[in-house]
């Protein structure tokens, strides 16, 4: 087991970039695998990357949400799969602080504390009693459950329902939400992630028929927060926007590899039939130029957007305009990470057909990541209707 870091002994970015070797080492295990090894995840977690973002109070480490970024980003570069999962890890606890229960800050401030998390309400709850303790009854199935096998309790989002079965709805006629923690221990793990890319997030379907949980492990969708203190200014940041963030950090770090490899292909490959390396080939600086032009431009906005809205947490006001930027700059991260890798796919030829080259293995990765509902095309329209000044729902921005 690692020596647990404290954030005021260490750079958690360095630390992350010290474990880089480590992981890109064991890529070909975690595809193999279909999620990651217990080991691994065990390490980042005791070197605190699982739960950068909650206050000490909830067992974290008070890091920003661009500490937290760029650590994602960092670990990407070796391995997207274990960005995923780090950064699922993040924003599960984070969630999961919601909860004003004694009980949940003592489950976050064990130390080495895994938490993985499905947001969506696919899931059914009715309020129950066992053993004397009031609580909910939780039924249902989940889909991309990314580190969920790896993790001690998994947040789990529920419609509430009466005894009879129908949903529960609030003054505004809405469907009361309400997110449930589970022990790990009682859910039922499928085996169908068979996926093309971020094979190694082991994203599969869990369920679970009829599990007691206890009301205090259990939190409404808006979370009080009560008891948290009242300047607390991770607590102001975007619920969304945290998810959005881990995202596209692992599409811009999964980029910059990509760009590197192809790079240190270039100096090395003479493409069949041709009598110069392919760095010697004018085309080979375009495209290079090019993957480098998306992947800055990108990033640039992004990281301006997270401190921007950081700024307004900090100032204790966290406005629309803010949670509009941050969201369209983390969809156009990852799109932009998307174009580079695809120029550097297409740059390295036959090399990157092949399982052995890394370039297959982020290309498929990044794939997989512009589809996620938080960075489909719909965000264009989302944040299109805000510039035009049209009505917009904005209630998952």
């Amino acid at each position: 087991m690692q020596t647990p870091v404290s954030p005021l002994q260490s750079d958690f970015g360095e630390v992350a970039a010290q474990q880089l070797e480590h992981i890109a080492a064991r890529a070909q295990e975690i595809e193999q695998l279909r999620k990651l090894p217990q080991d691994l995840v065990e390490r980042l977690a005791d070197l605190g990357l699982y739960n950068l973002c909650n206050p000490p109070a909830f067992g974290g480490h008070a890091q920003s949400p661009r500490i937290y970024a760029e650590v994602v980003e960092t670990l990407a570069t070796a391995d997207a799969s274990v960005a995923w999962c780090c950064f699922i890890g993040i924003t599960s606890s984070f969630s999961m602080a919601s909860s004003n229960s004694p009980v949940v800050r003592e489950i976050l401030q064990q130390p080495g504390t895994i938490a993985a998390g499905v947001f969506a309400p696919t899931g059914r709850s009715r309020r129950a009693e066992q053993d004397g303790q009031t609580g909910f009854r939780v039924y249902g199935r989940w889909s991309w459950g990314s580190g969920s096998q790896n993790a001690g309790w998994v947040s789990v989002g529920t419609l509430l329902e009466d005894d009879e079965g129908e949903i529960v709805r609030d003054d505004e006629g809405k469907p009361v939400y309400l997110a449930c923690i589970l022990d790990a221990r009682d859910i039922t793990f499928a085996d169908n992630w068979r996926v093309m890319g971020l094979q190694g997030t082991g994203s599969t379907d869990f369920e679970v028929e009829g599990v007691f949980v206890p009301g205090d492990r259990s939190y409404s969708q808006a979370g009080s927060r009560l008891g948290t203190p009242p300047d607390d200014p991770i607590f102001l940041f975007p619920n969304f926007g945290m998810l959005g963030i881990g995202i596209a950090a692992t599409a811009l770090g999964t980029a910059r590899a990509a760009i590197d490899d192809v790079v240190a292909l270039a100096r090395s490959k003479t493409p069949q039939g041709a009598s110069k390396t392919l760095v010697q080939k004018p085309a080979t600086a375009v495209d290079v130029a090019r993957a480098e032009s998306h992947l800055r431009a990108g990033r640039t906005f992004f990281y301006e957007s997270i401190d921007t809205a950081w700024q307004g947490a900090l100032d204790g006001n966290v406005t629309t305009t803010h949670r509009r930027d941050l969201r369209l700059a983390i969809t156009h991260a990852v799109h932009e990470a998307k174009r580079a890798i695809d120029l550097a796919h297409e740059l390295a030829g036959g090399t990157s057909v092949y399982s052995r080259s890394p370039i297959q293995r982020r290309f498929r990765d990044v794939h997989v990541m512009t589809q996620h509902m938080m960075v489909n095309q719909a965000t264009y329209e989302l944040v299109g209707r805000l510039f035009l000044g049209l009505p917009t729902n904005t209630d998952q921005l």
